[in-house]
């Protein structure tokens, strides 16, 4: 298993290794032991998965403590950019995002710490992505960033025309407008 540090330190891109042959192949997802020591502590308690077509875009989700989650994301089928931001006031990178191609065939994930908004948008037919939580989902504790704001500069890679999105993450506040974001001195682990 490959780890990599992105330009955000705490946001890290797995890549498991692939065994394969003539009958197909074998890939271990995940493994507490192989995961970096500075995150033994995370314990993962619930798997979504979510099917979708081109153009979906979900995002940027998170929530609040005391049930603000940990994802680390894959993509069984097909393939998604997948984008974390960092949403920690008084953070080095806050406001700041990564954005990584995970696909069915390359097998990467993207490891998204607590303190961080998360979405993607699928760029093939048919995706499959699939995530693990470390906390419960909470409907009253769901937050949001708009996914077009101009201060995160993300680029998603298809013309906003034929983005597909819920009526939710249409009406999200901009990150200088959300009240309800973390706070960098705070270990949100505790």
């Amino acid at each position: 298993m490959k780890i990599t540090e992105t330009t955000i330190p705490d946001v890290l891109i797995i890549e498991p290794q692939v065994f394969g042959d003539h009958r197909g192949y074998f890939v271990e997802n995940y493994n507490k032991t192989k995961f970096p020591s500075k995150y033994q502590h995370v314990n993962f308690v619930q798997d979504n998965e979510s099917k979708s077509s081109i153009g979906v875009l979900r995002g940027l989700h998170y929530q609040l403590a005391p049930y603000c989650q940990s994802k680390l994301v894959r993509v069984i089928q097909g393939s998604v950019i997948d984008v974390a931001v960092d949403i920690r006031k008084g953070s080095p990178t806050f406001g700041q995002h990564v954005a990584v191609e995970l696909t069915g065939d390359n097998k990467k994930q993207l490891f998204v710490p607590r303190g961080f908004a998360h979405g993607f948008v699928v760029a093939s037919e048919d995706t499959i992505f699939s995530y693990k939580c470390d906390n419960y989902y909470s409907p009253e504790n769901d937050r949001g960033i708009l996914f077009n704001d101009p201060a995160l500069g993300i680029e998603w890679g298809i013309e906003a025309s034929k983005l597909i999105l819920s009526d939710k993450d249409q009406k999200q506040p901009l990150l200088k407008e959300a009240v309800d974001l973390f706070d960098y001195s705070v270990n949100l682990y505790e």
